[in-house]
């Protein structure tokens, strides 16, 4: 497993809520412990673990994509347990996958403006799980979502402990939502920056409203939205299934922007089930809207560089 320490900032490039990367790798001779970070989870905004576990399922694929990539013969045993997922250890031939190294530092989430337009059928055909909605057919659940999440004041801190709104923040290249990832300007960023500073005071002012606003025309355009549904035992095996889409939409020029609010929000999830007909809705494990890119996102911070 000595292998796999050097390959350790390409297993990073894997993606998290709200950019926490919260996996750790301890090591023994014969194998690696897959775990997580408690003080890297999202307790109040991810009560129930979902996006932990997506992301830590993202992590393993990501794993054994660069190991497969550096000929390393690696495989993964789930064996959940107190902060872990299970472990990686040597297998008898490389994953079998079509991605490579290059595939996993190419992907990336967008937050900006993306050209009109939808996908192919014959690509959303190929995604396992997936199903499309119109951008202006969930505008307005995401507005409710996004005023729920700044209204509620543990969430709106605990959002804010990971944002890294001014390139002078000590973690600004480690870790969190940058300004530059937010697809902010310095001016919009200031502005923010100084809104969530005075939250408690503003909140009663109708602070929560304003903040919500800015979502009423992100998808304002005609773009896809595209949701997973799935068991919800199964998320760790979910996550690993969205790293590779994820990647099949990075190769073919598409980019993701992660609205996981609107199922974290009971109200707006019980809403988009029913659009969807789907009969329950904590099936609904992911939402993100996909597409072109007006401007290319700059790389998201890591840990491990």
């Amino acid at each position: 497993m000595k292998e796999l320490r050097a390959l350790e900032p390409d297993f990073w490039r894997a993606p998290s809520a709200h950019n926490t990367q919260p996996w750790t790798l301890t090591y023994t001779d014969a194998e690696a412990e897959v775990g997580w970070d408690p003080s890297r989870a999202l307790p109040v905004s991810d009560p129930t673990g979902r996006d932990l576990r997506l992301g830590m399922g993202a992590f393993v694929e990501c794993c054994l994509i660069v190991c497969a990539d550096a000929g390393l013969p690696v495989a993964f045993r789930p064996d959940p347990g107190p902060l872990r997922v299970g472990f990686l250890h040597a297998g008898s031939t490389p994953y079998r996958t079509p991605f490579t190294t290059a595939d996993v530092r190419a992907r990336g989430a967008n937050r900006g403006e993306y050209h009109p337009g939808h996908l192919p059928e014959e690509v959303v055909a190929g995604l396992t799980g997936m199903r499309r909605l119109a951008c202006r057919d969930l505008a307005d659940l995401l507005h409710a979502a996004d005023l729920r999440q700044f209204g509620d004041r543990e969430v709106t801190r605990e959002l804010r402990s990971w944002l890294r709104l001014t390139r002078r923040h000590r973690r600004y290249l480690l870790d969190g939502l940058s300004d530059r990832a937010l697809a902010l300007d310095r001016a919009k960023a200031l502005a923010l920056r100084a809104s969530l500073a005075l939250y408690p005071a503003l909140r009663r002012l109708g602070l929560p409203r304003v903040l919500a606003g800015a979502s009423r025309a992100l998808l304002d355009y005609d773009g896809d939205v595209l949701v997973l549904v799935g068991a919800q035992e199964e998320e760790l095996e979910a996550g690993r299934l969205l790293m590779r889409h994820w990647l099949t939409l990075s190769g073919l020029g598409y980019t993701t922007h992660p609205l996981s609010q609107i199922i974290d929000c009971e109200p707006t999830r019980a809403a988009l089930a029913e659009r969807l007909g789907v009969a329950d809705p904590r099936t609904l494990l992911h939402v993100a809207r996909v597409g072109r890119p007006i401007t290319p996102a700059p790389a998201s911070a890591r840990l491990r560089t």
